[in-house]
Parts: structure tokens; sequence; C-alpha cells
């Protein structure tokens, strides 16, 4: 009949289909993500590492003890006039040794070498000796010079003891061990000091050191 619909001429219903779970789309194409929110949480744990652990290396590696002159006291000066001009003195040496590391330092021999005018006066020697961790300890070494005429500066050093100030050069050294746990490791230390002395007061008016 005219008026019947042909069933093959009446278009389909659309048939809708849901969208996959997977990463892949209907085409087969692989959709890539990009965890930018991931590789910022492992640059900040890197970060935060690197950090941590440059702190520890800072924190736990040796540095070597740190030396100053507190006092030097010229005492018993005598001065010779014949048969050649020579000064008898004696001197002590007030030194303080500090230790910056979290381990303590046992120093096993110091010794420091006495100059007036780039010429060697004598040496001040002190046994051993034991620093805590983090901290300081003060130790005093003497020397007697008898007849000083090894150098021809001998009549300026008679000049600066009558005006009150000598400037001396010194060059302290020490030796010793750095203890971490039950190890053991050797340390040393050496600075050269130019320091200028007030003998009527016997303070040091100025002092400028560096490492050698």
């Amino acid at each position: 009949m005219a008026g019947d619909e042909d069933p093959e001429a009446t278009p389909s219903s659309l048939e809708y289909k849901p969208l996959p779970s997977s990463s892949r789309d209907l085409n087969g194409a692989v959709l890539i993500s990009h965890p930018s929110s991931l590789g910022r949480r492992r640059f900040i744990i890197s970060i935060f590492l690197i950090s941590f652990a440059s702190i520890l290396i800072y924190i736990f590696w040796p540095s070597d003890p740190r030396i100053k002159i507190e006092r030097v006291k010229v005492s018993h000066v005598h001065v010779h006039r014949r048969p050649v001009p020579s000064i008898d003195m004696t001197i002590l040496v007030t030194l303080k040794v500090s230790n910056a590391d979290v381990y303590s330092f046992d120093f096993t021999e110091l010794d420091v070498a006495i100059g007036y005018r780039g010429k060697t006066l004598g040496h001040v020697s002190s046994d051993g000796g034991h620093v805590r961790a983090m901290g300081s300890s003060y130790l005093e070494a003497e020397t007697q010079l008898d007849g000083v005429t090894v150098f021809a500066d001998v009549i300026n050093l008679i000049h600066d003891l009558a005006k009150g100030y000598i400037e001396f050069d010194t060059v302290t050294e020490t030796n010793g061990e750095l203890g971490v746990v039950f190890f053991r490791f050797p340390l040393k230390a050496k600075v050269a000091c130019g320091i200028l002395v007030n003998t009527v007061n016997q303070t040091i008016s100025r002092q400028s050191c560096r490492p050698v």
C-alpha cells in the first residue's frame, strides 16, 4: 500500500556508547598525561634531601682548632750592658684553644715560637690537653730567655722595653687527635700572629693572626 511505510527506509535510532574507562580512545590512540604535580613533588623532595645532606656535612665535617693568644706577660727583665748588650727575660703566654666541632679534641703538643723583628727569641711549649666538643680550653706556657744577644736588634728591644710596648711575632702550632666515637683522627693547626704587648699592664694592645 502507498500509505504503508517501508521499514527499511525508517532511520534507526542513534546509539550512544559510554566513554571508555581506559586511557585509550575509540580509535585506539593513547592519551598521554603529564604528571606535573608528581614531578614538582619529586623536585622538592630532592632539594630537601640535598639541603639536609649539606647541613649534616657542614656540622660533622671536622675543622681545625682555633688558637688565640690571650695574654703575654714579660717579667724578670734584666739588661746586661757588658761585655755585649743582652737581655734576660721570662715570657708567660696564655693561650685559648677553641674547638667548634661536635667532637672532642685532644692535643698532644703545643709550641709557640716567639720572635722580634723577624728573629726568633725562643720557644714556649706546653703539655697536652683536652678540649670538649664545641668548647674551649685555656693553658699557659712559660719560657726563660737568658742572654738574648743572637740578633742585631737587641738595642731596639731594650728601647721598646723602656717605652712599655713590644711587638712580637708568634707562630703557634698544635698537634692532636679528633675523637669520633671510638675512632681517632689526627688534626693539626698552625697560626702566625703579630701582637703588640703593653709591658706596663701586661696586656695585648693589638693582635692580627692568619693561618699558615
